[in-house]
């Protein structure tokens, strides 16, 4: 086997990542990596800075081992930092908020103490990407090496899926999302992007892929002493007969509870309800908006707007997911075990009644497709019960016009924007109750239509992009 130093300085002027079989797939990956503006961007392992460049980043700066790399890549990138260094020694006292480590746990001799040192280098939001061969592949790149079809390499590890996301673990970082790409490395026309933009992304063929994606952030550390105000946001339309239970049942969270109600065109008496409980509990803080757009999905969001709490919270007026399961919520968002946290109605067995039949299997299906689609377990997209910083919702609102404006509900809006985001989603199981008053405001067959059109939307803007 070569040496190492050897391989990659022998290489560098020849620029065998630009010319390599499927660097140019990892290119096209990054430059549809969503990374919001004004990041800091550190890549270690950077060669010619191609990579750093194509997320766009506010700070950028790349470390590579190899002086002769390195002086290619600043002359191909002015804008960017660049600096040699081997990947386990660099040292700085400055943060960046995400952490590219693109082919490179491959070439490492301990990459649980690699992945353990650059967390000096991350703060609590800091996302750390890193990408790595399928072990699926190795016997296909040896064959390929030993036919000289591909230049032989420095021994290298060969991680599974499963060997990485314990080493992850072992050093401290959470594995937030997954993905897989790249199905065809070879430079073919039309079949090469056909197989590698729409085929590779489709469930069955996760397995298959040449490069797997893993993003990640910091283990949280648990203080018992942070506390957060609270808006638990309430849409109400024809919801009468549950305003007053609402009030009674909903707990006090964290440093103090608001607790906003929004009416969206009742045709009984909700609006006159919400005035008289408000009145009648002059202790608790109660405000109440009247919507100005049309769906659940505009009435949060112009509760959103209003809210002054730390923490956002949906809970729907139908009181089908109890109140008082609320402080379970604020417990997994408060510790940093999630930043965005997903009620789910299908784990614990259900009350009589309180969904058909045809609707727990529609749920049960949308939450497989979501699971792929945003990287991270999704069993229930539909319950109306979702909690998040009011910070992060920001970001997502500001980002909203990327997956369209379409969505009534609100549910998928939030869900698509935190995994965009790169967000810690988390499932949190409830006990489904009836309803008790009135009848749900969700036609089956017409906004079933509209579910699909918004998953096809967001599986182009987020799998079949590259």
């Amino acid at each position: 086997m070569p040496d190492r130093q050897a391989f990659y300085e022998e290489r560098a002027a020849e620029r065998p990542k630009e010319n390599g079989r499927f660097y140019h797939r990892l290119i096209e990956f990054y430059a549809g990596f969503y990374i919001p503006p004004g990041m800091r961007v550190l890549e270690i392992g950077c060669g010619m800075g191609d990579l750093l460049a194509a997320v766009k980043p506010e700070r950028g700066v790349g470390i590579d081992f190899s002086p002769t790399v390195i002086e290619l890549a600043r002359d191909r990138h002015e804008d960017l930092e660049f600096q040699v260094a081997e990947a386990g020694e660099w040292e700085t006292d400055e943060t960046f908020d995400y952490i590219i480590v693109s082919d490179l746990v491959n070439d490492l001799s301990d990459v649980q103490a690699f992945l353990e040192r650059i967390r000096r280098f991350a703060h609590p939001e800091t996302r750390l990407v890193v990408n790595f061969f399928n072990n699926l592949w190795r016997p296909i790149l040896a064959l390929a090496e030993a036919v000289g079809d591909k230049a032989e390499r420095p021994l290298q590890n060969w991680l599974s899926y499963f060997d990485a996301a314990n080493l992850m673990h072992l050093a401290g970082w959470e594995v937030v999302k997954t993905d897989a790409r790249i199905l065809w490395p070879v430079k073919t026309p039309l079949l090469g992007g056909f197989l590698n933009r729409c085929i590779a992304p489709l469930p069955l063929l996760w397995h298959l892929c040449l490069t797997i994606f893993m993003i990640a952030r910091l283990k949280p550390e648990v203080s018992p002493k942070k506390n957060y105000s609270c808006t638990v946001v309430i849409p109400a339309r024809n919801e009468s007969g549950n305003i007053e239970d609402a009030v009674k049942r909903t707990p006090k969270l964290g440093r103090s509870t608001e607790i906003l109600f929004i009416e969206g065109g009742s045709s009984d008496d909700t609006w006159d309800e919400i005035q008289r409980v408000k009145n009648k509990y002059p202790k608790v803080k109660i405000r109440a908006l009247r919507q100005q757009g049309k769906g659940k999905g505009g009435a949060v969001r112009e509760a959103f707007a209003e809210a002054k709490g730390d923490i956002l919270f949906i809970l729907d007026a139908d009181l089908t997911v109890p109140p008082e399961d609320l402080p379970k919520f604020y417990e997994a968002i408060r510790s940093g075990r999630a930043e965005f946290v997903n009620g789910v109605r299908l784990v614990y067995p259900m009350e009589s009644g309180a969904m058909q039949f045809c609707n727990m299997i529609a749920n049960k299906l949308f939450g497989l497709t979501f699971s792929w689609l945003l990287g991270q377990t999704i069993k229930d997209t539909l319950c109306g019960t979702k909690v998040l910083f009011r910070k992060d919702y920001e970001k997502i609102a500001a980002n909203r016009s990327y997956f369209g404006d379409f969505d009534p509900f609100g549910d998928f809006d939030l869900l698509f924007g935190a995994a965009k985001l790169n967000m810690r989603i988390l499932d949190l199981p409830i006990r489904y109750r009836a309803r008790t008053y009135g009848e749900t405001n969700i036609s089956r067959w017409s906004h079933g239509l509209l579910l699909f059109r918004m998953v096809a939307f967001a599986a182009k803007r987020l799998k079949f992009l590259g």
